[in-house]
């Protein structure tokens, strides 16, 4: 990560309360939300991670983690009369402070030391039960039901629908560029598909063949139309986030290591196997992996049908993903038995990519030299 202000890159510093990230030329520093609730004042940063919800503020510097226009919030403080200045970045939760600022932020010691009087605690705890219950009845009231009435078509063949999505910084190239090549592909190979697929289809007992290049012709090859419209529909609802948070580049290298190590673990589980393999599902597994754990509390829709009974279930991202991979797993079982021509192996490997990839870029963060205060 780089300084907003001089581009200069940032040093880890440890502190007894989490990580900071600290310039050494400018004396800026970042935090994130969890660190900062841990140094400042509660009603301070409620108040600052509202307005920054709001999308309030004139655009700011480039947030240190994700290059993208961070929004400049005024926090009022009770004993200056002129507010504090912050950038603040809303999908990474990321502070920056200018040199001098952190000092400024209020401190937990400033909520003990203006407490609610009692009827303002009980107007306020009042108001806080009627928004919950507003909140459950509305959900009740709109649970049954997609957000949009397209979303009825996937939803009615068994597929997931994203709810309640980040919004997009810039249009996602690659991801649209992908979908649509993978469409062109299959016009250009519908009138003779089988053979196709025979020759250029990844066959793990012979996986060198063509020089090795059917890892690459068998991701944008797919064994019929609801195999595509599948892998078109995931690519497009979920790598758009995805591309729009890691940039093009990263998405790009995310999806090509994800089909390939989806490839290699599928070829360890049926080495013998002389079934071609195609279809982008390895990638795209990754795709979905990276966006659950990035965007955890994003909604995912399902329609629930029994004969005539139809329910609309809604639930975050990361249940929906604990789901999917309980379903990869009666996927491997009937592949290992013979039965199935879902090839669940290739679905878990490129997951185990699209978890490294959150681990190394959101969770870890960049290995850089450490101070410790």
């Amino acid at each position: 990560m780089y300084c907003p202000r001089c581009q200069v890159r940032l040093t880890r510093v440890k502190t007894a309360q989490g990580m900071l990230y600290h310039c050494p030329k400018c004396d800026g520093r970042a935090a994130g939300m969890s660190v900062l609730r841990r140094i400042g004042s509660k009603n301070s940063i409620r108040r600052l991670w509202q307005l920054a919800r709001k999308g309030g503020g004139a655009p700011g510097a480039d947030c240190p983690a994700c290059r993208r226009a961070m929004a400049e919030l005024d926090l009022p403080l009770t004993n200056c009369p002129r507010p504090l200045r912050l950038d603040v970045c809303a999908g990474c939760q990321f502070v920056w402070f200018d040199p001098r600022e952190i000092e400024q932020f209020p401190s937990p010691d400033a909520d003990a030391a203006q407490p609610l009087p009692e009827k303002a605690r009980e107007i306020l705890a009042m108001h806080q039960l009627r928004r919950v219950a507003e909140e459950a009845e509305k959900a009740d009231r709109d649970g049954n039901y997609p957000d949009e009435l397209w979303q009825c078509i996937p939803a009615m063949l068994g597929m997931p629908v994203e709810q309640n999505a980040p919004e997009l910084a810039r249009l996602p190239w690659l991801t649209y560029g992908l979908a649509a090549a993978l469409v062109a592909v299959y016009a250009l190979t519908a009138g003779h598909l089988r053979p196709t697929i025979e020759e250029y289809g990844l066959v793990p007992a012979d996986m060198l063949r063509h020089g090795g290049v059917t890892f690459i012709t068998s991701f944008f090859l797919h064994g019929g139309v609801m195999h595509l419209i599948g892998n078109v529909y995931f690519l497009l609802i979920f790598g758009d986030n995805v591309e729009d948070d890691l940039g093009w580049w990263r998405c790009a290298v995310l999806l090509a290591i994800a089909a390939l190590v989806g490839d290699v673990v599928h070829i360890f589980g049926e080495p013998r196997s002389a079934i071609p393999c195609v279809g982008a599902s390895g990638g795209i597994s990754g795709i979905i992996t990276y966006y659950a754990l990035r965007f955890p509390h994003a909604r995912v829709g399902f329609m629930f049908r029994y004969w005539f009974y139809f329910r609309w279930v809604s639930v975050p991202a990361w249940v929906a993903l604990v789901l999917w991979f309980f379903v990869q797993l009666v996927f491997v079982y009937h592949q290992r038995m013979g039965i199935g021509n879902v090839a669940g192996l290739a679905h878990l490997g490129g997951a185990a990519v699209g978890l490294a990839a959150w681990l190394l870029w959101q969770a870890g963060g960049p290995k850089e030299r450490e101070v410790v205060l």
